[in-house]
C-alpha cells in the first residue's frame, strides 16, 4: 500500500501532494502546459515543479473535468506526474529548432520538451516564466534527471526510512519470494522434482557468491563444494521441473582464465559436472548456448531504440508525416521479429522437455539475461500455475529477482553512461502480451496488468526493479548506515558460452558425446513444425501446455502500451464500439463456457451478464481503454497523460494491479 502524506505545498488552491520522504526542489509558475494536438498550441497554465521523486505540473484550472465522471487515477503517480526515472530525453526549442539538452545550458529554452520511458510526451511554453524561474526549473529538471546518481541517492531510500509499512499478507494468497529455503522446497515439491534435486544454503549470507541468491536448487549428486570452486559458475542451477520428469536448467560461464593449469582444472570440473547430469535418472542433457547462438543485449538495445520513436511523437503534423512509412518504420526496427525468435526458441525448449523428454540446459555468461527471458517463457507455455496472478509474480521473483536480472544496469537507473536502456523484462513482458493476446482465456490477469508492471519498472518506491541482485538489494535496504559504494559490473563482450580462449575444452571434454545431444537444425526444424503444427491442430486446453501463434501476421505491437497517449492511433469517441466489441467477446467466452457446463451439469443456464453496468459511461471511452480518457475541449480530443482506472465498485484497478510491485519493499 502507498502510504499518503500529510505534508504539503500549496498556492492558488492548487495542491502538490508529496510522497513520505519526497522533498520539493525547484519551481516555476506560469508554465503553459500543451496539450498533444496538431499546432494550434491550445493549452493549461500552472505551476511547474521538481522534487526528488518527479517533475509535476500543476494547472491553475482543475476544473475543466467533468467532476461528475468517474476519472482513471494511478495511486502514485498523477496525469501530469513523470517520476524522474520515466525521463527518457529532454529536449529544448531555440528559435524553431529543436535541441537535446544536457549538462550546464549557456541559454535557455523557450520550449520544452520530454519524452519519457513510458512513451509519454510532455511539452511545456516557458515564455511567460520568469527568467531566474525558467533557468531554476530547467536546471533542476536537467540535473536530476540526467546527471549520473549514486545508488544511495535513490528516492527508494528516502521513501523507505519515512514510510511505515503496515501492509498485512494473506499467507493464503501470497507470492512466492524465494528468499528462504522453504520456498525453493515448496517449488520442488510443487513440480516434483525434489526427487533429482536439491536445494541449498551453500550460499547462505552471500560467503560464496554475491551474483547468486542465498538458496537454489542443485542436482542431488552434486557435491556442494562444487559450488564453491569457481563462485557459483559453471553449476547447473535449476529453474523448473515438467510432469514427465524432464527439467530446466541454467549454467553461467567459468572465468575466463589464460593460464594451462587453470584450464586444465576447469576442464576435470566441467567434466565431473557433466557426468553428474548425463548419468540416471536424468534424461539426456540437450545444450542451449544463449551467448553464441541466439539474440544479444546490443541486438535488443537497437531494435527498441528505433521502435520506441514510432510512438513519441510531439503533434498531429509529425504523427501524419510518419502515417505513410510507418509499416516500413516497424519492420526495420525488429521489434516484432526479436519477439517472435524469443517465442520460437522457448517453443522448441518446450518441444525437447515435452516430446522427447530431455532436459535442456540454457547456456549463458552470466545466465542473468537471456536465460531469465527464456526460462520465464518456457514456464508460461508449460505450466499453467505461472498463468496465474500469484504464479506470474512468483515466476518473475524467482527467475528475475533472485535471478540476478540486473535491473538497476539494464534500465539505466542511475544513469551511469550515456547509452540506453536494454529492455530485456520489457521485451519478456511483450513476449507474455503476445500470449495474452492470444490466449486470454488462459491468463488471471489481463494486459491492463502487464502495462501497469511495465510502468512500475520506472517508480523509484518498488524495490523489486532497482537492484542487480539480491545481494544488493539486502546489503542496502537493510544496511544504509554502511553506505556501501555501489560497484558496477561491466560485462566483457559475449563471445559464446566458453569464450574463444577455452574452445578447445569443448572438443576435449564434451567432444562426440555433446553433438549427439544436440539436433542438427533440420531434425530440431521438422521436430518443431510437427510439435508446433500438431498443438495448433487441437483443441485449446488452456489448464495444459499453452504455445503462441509466430507466423508474421500473429505477432503484433502491443497496442494498449505503445499506443495509449496518441490520439490519432485510437478511434476517437469510440467508447461504445470497443466496450461493444469487448462485451462480445466476452459473451461469446461465456456462451462457450455455459455449454460446457450444461454438458457436464445438465443444469440450467446461468444467467446473462446485464449489458448496460458494463457500457455505463462509455461514449467518453477511447478505443485503448481503460488508459486513454477522452476529455473534450474545444470540441477537440484532448488526451490525458494518466491512468488506470476502478472496473466496478470493488477494489480498484491500480489496487488490483500493482499488488506485485510491492513484492519485498518495505
Amino acid at each position: 500500500e502507498i502510504h499518503t502524506n500529510e505534508k504539503e505545498v500549496t498556492e492558488k488552491e492548487v495542491t502538490l501532494h508529496l510522497l513520505p520522504g519526497e522533498q520539493l526542489l525547484c519551481e516555476a509558475s506560469t508554465v503553459l502546459k500543451y496539450v498533444q494536438e496538431d499546432s494550434c498550441q491550445h493549452g493549461v497554465y500552472g505551476r511547474l515543479v521538481c522534487t526528488d521523486f518527479k517533475i509535476a505540473f500543476l494547472g491553475d484550472d482543475e476544473s475543466a473535468l467533468d467532476n461528475d465522471e468517474t476519472q482513471f487515477k494511478n495511486k502514485v503517480v498523477g496525469e501530469n506526474d513523470i517520476t524522474l526515472h520515466c525521463v527518457d530525453q529532454i529536449y529544448g526549442v531555440f528559435d524553431e529548432k529543436k535541441k537535446t539538452l544536457f549538462g550546464q545550458l549557456k541559454k535557455y529554452p523557450e520550449k520544452l520538451i520530454i519524452h519519457c520511458k513510458d512513451l509519454r510526451v510532455f511539452q511545456f511554453c516557458l515564455r511567460y516564466t520568469k527568467e531566474e524561474e525558467v533557468k531554476r526549473i530547467v536546471s533542476g529538471i536537467i540535473h536530476h534527471t540526467q546527471a549520473p546518481k549514486l545508488l544511495k541517492r535513490l528516492f527508494l531510500f528516502s521513501y523507505a526510512t519515512a514510510a511505515q509499512n503496515n501492509t498485512v499478507t494473506d499467507p493464503k494468497n501470497h507470492t512466492i519470494m524465494f528468499d528462504t529455503l522453504k520456498d525453493w522446497c515448496w517449488e520442488l515439491e510443487r513440480t516434483k522434482g525434489n526427487m533429482k534435486y536439491k536445494a541449498v544454503s551453500v550460499n547462505e549470507g552471500y560467503k560464496v557468491c554475491e551474483r547468486l541468491p542465498a538458496y537454489f536448487v542443485v542436482p542431488t549428486p552434486l557435491p556442494e563444494e562444487n559450488v564453491q570452486r569457481f563462485q557459483g559458475h559453471g553449476i547447473p542451477i535449476w529453474c523448473w521441473s515438467c510432469h514427465n520428469g524432464s527439467a530446466l536448467l541454467k549454467m553461467s560461464a567459468l572465468p575466463k582464465e589464460q593460464d594451462d593449469g587453470i584450464l586444465q582444472i576447469q576442464k576435470s570440473f566441467l567434466d565431473g559436472v557433466y557426468k553428474t547430469i548425463h548419468r540416471p535418472p536424468y534424461e539426456i542433457v540437450k545444450t542451449e548456448d544463449l551467448s553464441s547462438n541466439f539474440l544479444s543485449l546490443q541486438e535488443i538495445q537497437t531494435a527498441y531504440s528505433k521502435f520506441k520513436q514510432l510512438f513519441l511523437i510531439d503533434n498531429s503534423t509529425e504523427f501524419w508525416d510518419t502515417d505513410i512509412k510507418w509499416f516500413s518504420l516497424l519492420e526495420s526496427s525488429s521489434w516484432l521479429d526479436i519477439i517472435r525468435r524469443c517465442l520460437k526458441k522457448a517453443i522448441e525448449i518446450t518441444e525437447c522437455m515435452e516430446a522427447q523428454n530431455m532436459n535442456v540446459l540454457l547456456l549463458e555468461e552470466n545466465a542473468s539475461d537471456l536465460c531469465c527471458l527464456i526460462s520465464s517463457l518456457v514456464q508460461m507455455m508449460m505450466d499453467p500455475h505461472c498463468r496465474t496472478r500469484i504464479g506470474f509474480q512468483s515466476l518473475i521473483q524467482k527467475e528475475w529477482v533472485m535471478g540476478g536480472h540486473c535491473f538497476l544496469d539494464r534500465c539505466n537507473h542511475l544513469r551511469q553512461n550515456d547509452k540506453e536502456e536494454v529492455p530485456v523484462f520489457l521485451l519478456f513482458l511483450d513476449c507474455v502480451w503476445q500470449l495474452v493476446h492470444q490466449h486470454p482465456p488462459a491468463f488471471e490477469f489481463t494486459e491492463t496488468y502487464l502495462t501497469v508492471l511495465s510502468d512500475s519498472l520506472y517508480i523509484p518506491i518498488f524495490s523489486t526493479f532497482f537492484f542487480n541482485s539480491p545481494h544488493q538489494k539486502d546489503t542496502n535496504m537493510h544496511q544504509r548506515q554502511l553506505s556501501l559504494p555501489l560497484t558496477q559490473s561491466k560485462s566483457s563482450p559475449k563471445r559464446g558460452f566458453f569464450r574463444e580462449e577455452t574452445d578447445h575444452l569443448i572438443k576435449n571434454l564434451l567432444g562426440k558425446r555433446i553433438s549427439k545431444l544436440i539436433n542438427s537444425s533440420d531434425e530440431l526444424q521438422d521436430n518443431f513444425r510437427e510439435f508446433y503444427d500438431s498443438w495448433h491442430g487441437k483443441p485449446t486446453d488452456y489448464h495444459g501446455l499453452l504455445l503462441p501463434h509466430i507466423e508474421g501476421p500473429e505477432i503484433k505491437v502491443w497496442a494498449q502500451r505503445y499506443l495509449r497517449w496518441i490520439p490519432e492511433a485510437q478511434i476517437l469517441g469510440g467508447g461504445r464500439v470497443a466496450t461493444m466489441s469487448k462485451l462480445l467477446e466476452m459473451m461469446e467466452e461465456v456462451q462457450s463456457l455455459q455449454e460446457k457446463i450444461d454438458e457436464r451439469h445438465h443444469s440450467q443456464q446461468a444467467p446473462q451478464a446485464e449489458a448496460p453496468c458494463l457500457l455505463r459511461n462509455s461514449a467518453r471511452l477511447s478505443s485503448l481503454f481503460p488508459f486513454a480518457l477522452l476529455q473534450r475541449h474545444s470540441s477537440k480530443p484532448v488526451l490525458p497523460t494518466s491512468g488506470w482506472k476502478a472496473l466496478g465498485d470493488e477494489d480498484d484497478l491500480a489496487k488490483r494491479e500493482d499488488e506485485f510491485v510491492d513484492l519485498g519493499d518495505v
